[in-house]
């Protein structure tokens, strides 16, 4: 027991004022602290920032950017899987989970009060006689953070439940984008499907075309051999897009929270078009509207205020106690007689093998690697948008250059189907512009969900948070409230 301990606990404290004792001891954690290093103010950035991106348009970009599309399928989906995604529920889990460490961290800087109530009952067998004895007792604790240890502690908490709500919003505009992307691959494949019908029955009448002039003596066995493969091929790529469709609608399923095969989705088989291209604003805008980067720099304000917590553990630590009971030997004596104890204890660390200075420098250092995460996060975000853009701008070229393509691939068909059939081609230059026609027919809707699928990740790459119901996640938007 330390010797202000015993001066206050034994009496002496009744003809030493307190304030002689705390007195001294608060001009020396003053002093002390001093010595304490001050915590860095990081910038928003790393490095310095370029001033806009490459491109930009002068349509808003909204947070529900799903609502400017033209389907009326796509706000049912993104909302269901908002509500239902098990990947959103347990990121939610997560926020619940983080913001009570942050109230528990918090607790610490209030004073504790624990009651206790005691009964013993004593039995002497040489006198045959048994002494009841009663106890209550309330007892008071209280750190004084002198060094801002607790504080650091509980700010820390604080910016990783606010981080935490961050990773929250991330998620939501993930998913959102997922679901968007795979449901026009699922509207693609569908309309691959009905394509390759139609090519199928195409191919089917070349080929009863061939075999006419096959048994006319006209063409080759060679030719009737090479269409019906041609047709086999269509069967098989049928079976291959129905199977592709049956994956596409499993992997929906799971983005929804359901069960694959359980839900039936909308009957839509049309590729829309982009809306206008976004406003990309300044690049410097990213930093607060995408919610990883927020993540990022609140991580790397929370390892700054654990390093502050670890510093100011080195420091000794000054506590007080205070404890009021009664007893007596029945109910109605407790209250007659009131004890109290007042105790006040100075602490810290002598010898502890370099722990504490290792723990400092170890936070330092996951500070620094949190540093370079964050540097790491925003160039990740930048290159996002611009790979976006460029990609979304070379497709549109892409579609355009593809339809005159296929035009002039429509023009070839006709023009060499006429000519084989007055005799004046040979069945390879018919199969050969066929095939050119229907791989265009086929790259185009490819190319077509390609536009739309780099917009969505244009969306995504701007970021913003979407809008999510509030009572899950604790009711309020605010991590540190009541804390």
């Amino acid at each position: 027991m330390g010797k202000v301990e015993n001066m206050i606990k034994y009496g002496f404290w009744q003809s030493t004022s307190i304030f002689e004792i705390f007195i001294p001891l608060t001009l020396l954690m003053l002093l002390l602290t001093s010595c304490m290093q001050s915590q860095e103010d990081h910038p928003i950035a790393p490095f310095e920032l370029p001033f806009q991106f490459s491109l930009s348009g002068n349509a808003a970009a909204p947070a529900q950017w799903w609502l400017d599309i033209d389907d009326p399928a796509l706000p049912t989906l993104i909302e269901h899987a908002l509500s239902d995604n098990f990947s959103l529920l347990i990121a939610r889990d997560r926020l619940r989970e983080a913001r009570a460490s942050a109230r528990q961290a918090g607790a610490r800087l209030r004073p504790a009060l624990d009651g206790e109530a005691r009964g013993t009952a004593r039995r002497d067998y040489q006198t045959d006689r048994t002494t009841n004895g009663l106890l209550l007792e309330l007892a008071a604790s209280y750190e004084i953070d002198l060094w801002g240890r607790l504080a650091a502690i509980r700010d820390a908490a604080v910016l990783n439940s606010q981080a935490t709500q961050a990773d929250l919003f991330t998620a939501a505009t993930s998913i959102a984008a997922e679901v968007a992307q795979t449901w026009y691959r699922i509207v693609e494949t569908r309309l691959q499907l009905q394509l390759m019908q139609k090519q199928k029955e195409t191919n089917g009448h070349v080929l009863e075309l061939i075999e006419v002039q096959f048994r006319a003596g006209q063409a080759g066995a060679p030719d009737v051999l090479q269409q019906r493969q041609l047709v086999e091929t269509n069967n098989a790529e049928l079976a291959e897009l129905q199977r592709n469709l049956q994956l596409l609608e499993h992997g929906l399923s799971l983005l929804l929270g359901e069960i694959p095969g359980s839900y039936t989705f909308p009957e839509f088989s049309r590729l829309p078009s982009p809306p206008p291209l976004p406003d990309t604003g300044v690049v410097i805008d990213l930093l607060t509207r995408r919610p990883d980067i927020r993540s990022s720099y609140l991580l790397l304000q929370a390892e700054d205020k654990r390093v502050a917590a670890a510093v100011a553990d080195r420091l000794p630590r000054l506590s007080i106690s205070a404890e009021l009971y009664t007893s007596g030997s029945r109910a109605s004596d407790l209250f007659n007689n009131w004890f109290t104890n007042l105790i006040a204890n100075l602490s810290g660390p002598i010898l502890d093998g370099g722990y504490r200075k290792a723990e400092v420098e170890k936070r330092r250092a996951k500070m620094d690697r949190q540093l370079n995460e964050y540097g790491l996060t925003i160039l990740r975000a930048i290159g996002e948008v611009e790979d976006a853009l460029i990609q979304e701008q070379t497709e549109a070229e892409i579609v355009d250059n593809l339809g005159l393509r296929l035009k002039l691939a429509e023009q070839t068909v006709d023009h060499v189907a006429v000519r084989y059939r007055r005799g004046a081609e040979d069945y390879q230059r018919v199969l050969l512009a066929l095939l050119s026609y229907q791989g265009l027919q086929q790259k185009i809707i490819k190319s077509r969900r390609l536009l739309i699928n780099y917009r969505i990740g244009l969306y995504r790459a701007l970021g913003g948070n979407i809008p999510l119901e509030t009572a899950d996640t604790g009711g309020t938007s605010d991590p540190d409230r009541n804390l």
